[in-house]
């Protein structure tokens, strides 16, 4: 059985429609939280890639969040084995961190939260662009990273300009995929207060826009993720369409 690796930070987290995915597609999960004294593995043999999710918490709590400076670290010994790595949220600005880029606050204290536009990019050389297909995407944070020097920026915001990028076989992400309509909801319960600052939308507007654009992203994502994980060049098949309740 082939495993990824499921990064979490938080006890009550779930990696959502990457988990349901990935499981579709044949990958059993290792779900691992360090927030709460779970060992990441010191070899990757055995994993055929390795998500790491979003938290509340900062890329820059390294300081003051020991499995943060741990993860820092960690993300390090992933790229030098050259392990699929995909970053959403957290996971995006750690690995910017990694890769000495700046994650900080929106300078007028704007938050994504909610669906919001992205526009993919043209990367050089004619390289396709994973990412062509997005338009709307959920999001749900308040910091940001600049574009690590090495990387290929694949999408760009009106907010935050820097909305994903590229690594070798690393992808950063600042949106959720993942999300599902239950999520949604236990976000915007449990966090409602988040929904009065600066760039939130109101729930029952994240509820309608996930309607209209969730199918499209769980298109889009069954098909990023084997090809993310299993393309040996860029003109691999695409994997079908998976009928899901998201």
């Amino acid at each position: 059985m082939k495993h990824v690796l499921i990064i979490l930070h938080q006890a009550i987290s779930e990696p959502g429609l990457v988990g349901t995915l990935l499981q579709a597609q044949g990958y059993e999960l290792d779900v691992r939280c360090p927030a709460t004294g779970a060992e990441l593995p010191s070899d990757l043999d055995q994993h055929a890639g390795v998500v790491v999710f979003g938290g509340p918490m900062s890329a820059n709590d390294d300081d003051t969040l020991p499995f943060i400076r741990l993860e820092l670290d960690w993300i390090e010994t992933v790229l030098a084995a050259q392990t699929p790595f995909l970053g959403i949220c957290l996971g995006a600005q750690l690995l910017a961190r990694v890769l000495g880029a700046t994650v900080s606050r929106h300078p007028e204290g704007i938050r994504e939260i909610g669906y919001v536009p992205i526009q993919p990019t043209l990367p050089p050389n004619g390289v396709p662009n994973p990412l062509s297909a997005l338009q709307q995407v959920y999001h749900w944070h308040q910091e940001g990273f600049d574009l690590p020097h090495t990387a290929t920026l694949l999408a760009t915001g009106e907010v935050f300009p820097h909305q994903a990028f590229r690594y070798g076989n690393a992808y950063g992400v600042q949106f959720h995929p993942e999300i599902t309509m239950p999520m949604i909801e236990r976000w915007t319960t449990e966090a409602a207060d988040h929904l009065l600052l600066p760039g939130a939308q109101p729930r029952e507007v994240q509820m309608q826009q996930h309607q209209e654009h969730g199918p499209k992203v769980a298109d889009w994502l069954n098909q990023f993720l084997a090809q993310w994980l299993n393309s040996t060049s860029a003109t691999e098949q695409a994997a079908p369409p998976v009928s899901l309740t998201l």
